[in-house]
């Protein structure tokens, strides 16, 4: 991955968010050093790999509809988001520094499964 940090990185992600895959780019928010947050670089890592899975333009293209789908459930953007199923691999599994090692193809879709939970 090809680390971007700048002023349009920063402008990219806005004020809520601090990094953002777009292989073969790592859109990183100025003033955050990513490499000494092991999670959020995991997070990434996950992001890469199922764009990569999934051709990268299929990948927005479900990410986008699965993010208005979801808008239209739970009525909240921050649950949308949380519950879309790429979001959910990558924020469940960011914690283990192996998970890309032992992840098989397209694991994401285990999590399409519509949760009656907060998150």
């Amino acid at each position: 991955m090809i680390i971007v940090q700048n002023r349009f990185s920063s402008f990219l992600l806005g004020k809520n968010y601090t990094a953002l895959c777009f292989i073969p780019f790592l859109f990183v928010a100025r003033g955050f050093d990513i490499r000494k947050i092991p999670v959020t670089l995991n997070h990434e890592r996950i992001h890469a790999r199922q764009q990569g899975e999934m051709l990268w333009i299929f990948f927005f293209i479900w990410y986008f509809i699965e993010y208005l789908v979801r808008l239209l459930i739970y009525r909240s953007h921050n649950r949308a988001y949380r519950n879309i199923s790429f979001e959910r691999e990558a924020y469940e599994n960011a914690g283990n520094p192996d998970y890309l090692k032992k992840r098989k193809i397209y694991s994401w879709v285990k999590y399409l499964k519509i949760r009656n939970k907060e998150f």
